[in-house]
């Protein structure tokens, strides 16, 4: 690795700037899966009530950015994929979840370098997740 290509923080947790700014971005996440109608296949798979899942996004992204353990110090592994295989979680559904997400670090503000490194590991995790053809 380059020097120059060196993260300027050790984590991309500490990057983005810590648990507020995580708790921001998922706010701003489901804030815009709830307003924007083209999040539509995406957040029919999250119920009526998206407190809890507010809740477990901001834990899991602690942890996954390298800060505090909060999701698995309450429920052990994420088992992300199967977690999430008793929803229908198509292409549609991916590319609707990646857009808001992105739509959400902009709006909040994440670092611009910062934001395509997550966007990349976004659309990973994302596309393993999918459970059916569509």
């Amino acid at each position: 690795m380059e020097i120059q290509d060196k993260p300027p923080f050790e984590t991309p947790f500490e990057w983005i700037g810590g648990e507020e700014k995580v708790k921001a971005l998922v706010e701003r996440f489901y804030d815009l899966m709830e307003l924007e109608t083209g999040y539509g296949a995406v957040r029919a798979t999250h119920g009526v009530d998206l407190e809890r899942a507010r809740q477990n996004l901001f834990w899991f992204l602690c942890g996954w950015l390298g800060g505090p353990q909060h999701y698995t110090d309450r429920f052990g592994h994420p088992r992300l994929r199967a977690r999430h295989l008793p929803f229908r979680i198509g292409i549609q559904e991916r590319d609707e979840w990646l857009a808001c997400m992105d739509e959400a670090m902009g709006d909040v503000g994440v670092d611009e370098t910062l934001r395509a490194r997550l966007r990349e590991s976004f659309f990973q995790t994302a596309d393993w997740m999918r459970n059916t053809a569509g």
